[in-house]
């Protein structure tokens, strides 16, 4: 990157005021949430934007058309951006190149673009003369789009597995009833979380056995602006009658058991997300593919016994084996005790 001498306490101020508009775009679809504002030689801002979803202007066209509708040049001013701006054509055009032929002087970002199409920005516009700085306000950038960063990275979508246990552990009762584990605030959170992934993934089992809509629903009871593509895995065929088939974000049938191909086959049509319920067959067989990023366990205070654990075989023999996890938070729902955790990566410990 070209050394340059920034106002430091203004372009901080400004990446955080660009964060704060980002958020303002969709967490769901195939592009993270991005903001971006454009500062004046005095650092004050005179034009801003942000990502309002897949098909839309990015985040700097935004900004840069908001100045224009002004009719304001952007010659010389400083392009602050949560993202680096992108080097590729899809839907939209190159935002690298934007910014340059808008004439700004310098651009200073959060988090680096790890896509092999959409990365390299940042070289593009240090080419063309523009001063580059990276990891202004890194940490609050990387944890506003953590789950499309990781799925960038891993090519995969990023995977939050839920269930929900009795404090000792089980999922039903002997005879098989589950309902109600937890409690009403708990499901509401869990609708809330449906609705903030792209898709929704259960094992056939759970559809042949409860016939579930899995869709995400308000606590007043109606659906949540977004939906998310419910998708079952599974060989065996999904009944005509499955109430599942009628989902309002769309039905996808995997017929196989190879988890890690049907993440890819998502992955490639813009999943970036999913949220994975159902049983302890498709929750052990996530686990032991290791293909977990996030866990959120529900515990009503109840105890059952009997067989109906939450997981089984997650491919621990012995201790060495165990799944190690960082527990993120802990917090209480009604009478329930929510659990996030993650696993723990290579050299977190």
């Amino acid at each position: 990157m070209t050394a340059i001498a920034p106002e430091a306490a203004a372009y901080t101020a400004a990446m955080k005021r660009a964060l704060e508009i980002a958020a303002q775009g969709p967490v769901t679809g195939p592009n993270p949430q991005v903001g971006c504002v454009l500062l004046n030689d005095a650092g004050e801002i005179v034009s801003e934007g942000w990502h309002e979803g897949s098909g839309t202007p990015h985040a700097e066209i935004m900004a840069l058309d908001n100045l224009r509708a002004r009719d304001l040049s952007a010659k010389g001013l400083t392009a602050v951006v949560t993202l680096e701006p992108c080097a590729h054509t899809g839907k939209t055009g190159p935002c690298a190149v934007a910014l340059v032929e808008a004439g700004v002087s310098r651009v200073v970002y959060s988090v680096s673009d790890p896509g092999a199409i959409s990365g390299g920005g940042a070289a593009i516009l240090e080419q063309s003369g523009v001063q580059t700085l990276g990891g202004v306000e890194n940490e609050a950038g990387t944890a506003l789009i953590e789950r499309w960063l990781v799925s960038e990275t891993l090519q995969r979508p990023w995977v939050t597995l839920k269930w929900a246990m009795s404090l000792d552990g089980r999922s039903a009762a002997a005879d098989g009833t589950s309902q109600w584990i937890t409690g009403d605030e708990t499901r509401a959170k869990v609708h809330l979380d449906r609705s903030r992934h792209d898709a929704i993934i259960v094992g056939i089992n759970t559809v042949l056995t409860d016939n579930p809509r899995l869709t995400a629903r308000a606590p007043e009871g109606g659906l949540y602006p977004h939906q998310p593509l419910a998708v079952v895995i599974g060989a065996r065929d999904v009944p005509d009658n499955a109430l599942i088939r009628n989902h309002p974000g769309g039905f996808l049938h995997a017929q196989t058991h190879d988890l890690a191909q049907t993440l890819s086959d998502l992955f490639a049509r813009g999943t970036r997300s999913v949220y994975v319920e159902g049983g302890a067959t498709i929750a052990s067989a996530f686990l032991k593919a290791r293909l977990v990023d996030e866990l959120h366990i529900t515990m009503g205070p109840l105890l059952l016994g009997g067989p109906a654990t939450a997981v089984t075989d997650i491919g621990v023999t012995t201790m060495a084996d165990a799944h190690q996890l960082n527990i993120v938070d802990v917090c209480t729902l009604g009478g329930d005790i929510v659990v996030t955790a993650r696993p723990l990566r290579e050299g977190s410990r």
